[in-house]
């Protein structure tokens, strides 16, 4: 699977989960660390628990993916999922907040998400 759709996969998969504030930067052209960071905010423990469980679970399950490395706690409000090419941040919006890692790489580009087409209304 490429990094960008491994990106746009677990953006989806944390919003399946109301993960709120979800962004992702292209960092390509400014980092050879890894290609994408996907930025997600959770409101609780429990949330950012059921966040990174639900991409850890589906990517293992369904696409045989695990993260080379997490870092991080539930207790310390921010937990990364390292897949390489791609780096998740799973925070509470306080510790985001505090962090403003989408400021610290502010020149990377924010990939857009495309929006579904609406269905044609029958007589329309």
């Amino acid at each position: 699977m490429d990094s960008r759709k491994l990106a746009l996969l677990c953006r989806e998969l944390a919003d399946d989960k109301k993960a709120e504030d979800i962004v992702i930067l292209d960092l390509r052209e400014l980092s050879s660390v890894t290609d994408y960071f996907v930025i997600a905010s959770g409101t609780s423990e429990p949330h950012l628990r059921a966040i990174v469980e639900a991409i850890t679970d589906k990517l293992r399950e369904d696409y045989n993916v695990r993260p080379k490395a997490i870092d991080g706690t539930f207790q310390t409000a921010w937990v990364v999922l390292d897949y390489f090419d791609v780096i998740v941040h799973v925070m509470r919006a306080d510790v985001r907040e505090r962090y403003d890692l989408e400021t610290l790489w502010g020149d990377a580009p924010r990939v857009k998400l495309r929006k579904a087409k609406a269905p044609k209304r029958a007589g329309a």
